[in-house]
């Protein structure tokens, strides 16, 4: 394996001594500004990089910011949400040198030794974190590090992290209102993995949107899964199964929303005709299956960008506060419409 260039490789090439490649490579006054040129030219033919781990362990910065998730792993080989939301993030970070430390976990427990490592190995510089909890250890923990961060998809309240957030009771009182308006009043929410914060704000707003048009939780309500296919396809055939099954659907994400259009299908059950279908998270999935899905729309990567953007601006020393993204905008599609007189 080629040797890593050291900066005595750079002086030699430089005619300098290594205290004059180390003034001009970290920006310290001592050298002159032809000198400080010379420097760095010979140090990009060469392709030097500084050693973080050298660097972290001097009291300057890594380099890098984490962001951990702790999700079963099989639900993310199929969800889109995460893939953009992650291309959005290392946008904004790659155009400014800065590394992502991406790791997956089983369990909230184990992200929580994942930083006391990171802070202790002086890994990053900072953490997104996402998949806020309805009982969350995690701000406390990394406030109490004194490990910067910002959560992603918190509520806008305020708190010792900054965040990013979208509402999404609003965006869920624009579902109700869409098909409400289309005349269901049996509509089950197929909702994702319970404890997560922004499942409990769905199921809440689902919950006060149908009060206030006088439906009760045998008419409208919700069911948990792990945002699987899998799972988003037997919630489907049981609630279906139902003497009075639900006219509409609504599912927490697109890959679920399509599992159970394939349920429908299967089991003879027209959408829109007998079914409307309305996915959250709107992907390439919804707009190819036929009938294409009524969906709630927005740009997962630019929420990606604005996390990122955050944190950065945390790092540079800004104080703690909640952003609040784009409002996802419903896009009616064929697969909504009135339900059938007579079922």
């Amino acid at each position: 394996m080629a040797r890593r260039p050291t900066i005595k490789d750079i002086a030699r090439r430089a005619g300098v001594s290594e205290s004059a490649v180390s003034f001009a490579l970290n920006d310290r006054p001592g050298v002159s500004a032809d000198t400080r040129a010379r420097v760095r030219h010979v140090a990009e033919e060469l392709g030097w990089q500084p050693n973080s781990a050298a660097r972290a362990l001097s009291g300057e910065r890594s380099g890098a910011v984490g962001l951990v998730l702790a999700r079963p792993a099989h639900t993310l080989g199929v969800e889109s949400f995460f893939l953009q939301l992650v291309s959005g993030i290392q946008e904004v970070l790659s155009a400014g040198r800065t590394a992502l430390l991406f790791q997956v976990v089983d369990d909230i427990d184990a992200e929580c030794a994942v930083y006391r490592r990171w802070w202790a190995e002086r890994r990053v510089d900072g953490v997104l974190v996402v998949d806020p909890r309805t009982e969350d250890p995690r701000p406390e923990l990394l406030a109490r590090l004194g490990l910067p961060a910002v959560t992603v998809g918190g509520t806008g309240a305020p708190g010792p992290l900054s965040s990013v957030w979208a509402d999404d009771a609003r965006a869920m009182a624009r579902v109700l209102d869409h098909l409400h308006g289309l005349g269901h009043r049996r509509i089950t929410h197929i909702a994702g993995l319970p404890g997560l914060a922004h499942t409990a704000r769905r199921i809440a707003s689902l919950r006060a949107e149908a009060a206030a048009r006088g439906l009760g939780p045998r008419e409208v309500r919700s069911v948990v899964t792990d945002y699987s296919d899998a799972e988003g396809a037997a919630a489907t055939r049981r609630v279906l199964a139902e003497p009075e099954p639900p006219t509409a659907l609504v599912y927490d994400n697109d890959v679920m929303a399509v599992a159970g259009s394939a349920v429908a299908a299967e089991l003879g059950i027209a959408v829109p005709g007998r079914l409307s279908i309305v996915a959250w998270d709107d992907s390439a999935l919804c707009r190819v299956t036929h009938p294409r899905l009524t969906a709630l729309v927005r740009d997962t990567a630019a929420f990606g960008r604005l996390a990122a953007e955050e944190l950065l601006t945390v790092l540079a020393g800004g104080p703690p506060r909640a952003r609040e993204g784009e409002q996802p905008r419903l896009e009616p599609r064929e697969s909504t419409a009135p339900p059938p007189a007579t079922y």
